[in-house]
């Protein structure tokens, strides 16, 4: 994790993860890409598009940039190499497109979630980003403090499918020495005995070079509750999944777990592109 993005709309929200990213990035003598998207109406971005130097546009850019200056003099930030970048696009596809072209390692968010008909018709940047990044996304719903992450929950079903991605999991895990929780969440539509979850997590966990690893069983009535409830009851500090990454009818239908779990944990979540 040498290289992480932090976009930022300079609310509070974001320089909680920047403030995280930093503690990230300084254990691992990493540097940090910080990102402000502005997007514009129509007519203006076809002006950029024409080297056009629209005053308004002219005048976002200089008070982003007075913004980033104010910000890089954080303390927090002493001593870490930091990149700035104003871009004019629509916000998630530019970050996007942004971690594609600095080779980014990780993306750090901050989001205040959504809920009710906010989350259905508009949802948000973040749950875009988590939907459609191939990098990890780890997002920051709070002020964090000292972040020194203990405890990792991983919630998954286990199947070959997320072998490819639980090679970054146990990465991001073992560079912060945290203790691996997998969890394999019963539901009454998707029951299995103790003994068959067991053995599925064990066997799915071997070739792994996992540093601290426990199992779990935990019933609830849906998948998401369970996820939430579980890392409740262990008081964790993370909580990571992976997703599908689904579009258009297929995400309608079926929803997101991960997404759902970014708008309504208080905890940070990191997911994983499958």
């Amino acid at each position: 994790m040498k290289k992480i993005l932090v976009p930022t709309d300079f609310s509070d929200h974001a320089e909680y993860a920047l403030k995280v990213a930093a503690q990230i990035a300084r254990k691992n003598n990493g540097e940090i890409y910080l990102l402000n998207m502005l997007e514009l109406p129509s007519q203006e971005s076809d002006a950029i598009e024409k080297g056009s130097d629209v005053p308004e546009i002219m005048f976002f850019m200089q008070k982003s940039h007075e913004r980033f200056e104010e910000i890089k003099n954080a303390p927090y930030l002493d001593g870490i190499p930091v990149t700035e970048a104003v871009q004019f696009e629509k916000a998630f596809s530019g970050i996007i497109k942004h971690s594609k072209q600095h080779d980014i390692d990780l993306v750090v968010m901050g989001s205040h979630g959504a809920s009710g008909f906010k989350e259905m018709f508009i949802g948000s940047n973040t749950e875009k980003v988590v939907r459609t990044s191939d990098i990890p996304v780890l997002v920051i719903k709070k002020e964090e403090g000292e972040f020194a992450p203990q405890k990792f929950v991983f919630a998954s079903d286990f199947s070959n499918e997320i072998k490819k991605p639980f090679e970054k999991v146990v990465d991001f895990v073992n560079s912060f020495d945290m203790e691996l929780n997998l969890v394999y969440i019963n539901t009454p539509n998707d029951f299995k005995s103790t003994h068959a979850a067991e053995k599925l997590m064990h066997e799915f966990a071997l070739g792994f070079n996992i540093n601290n690893m426990k199992t779990h069983i935990y019933n609830d009535v849906n998948v998401e509750k369970g996820i939430l409830h579980f890392a409740n009851s262990i008081d964790a500090d993370i909580i990571g999944m992976c997703t599908h990454g689904r579009q258009g009818l297929a995400h309608f239908f079926n929803g997101s777990i991960s997404e759902d779990l970014v708008n309504h944990s208080v905890r940070p979540v990191v997911t994983f592109k499958i």
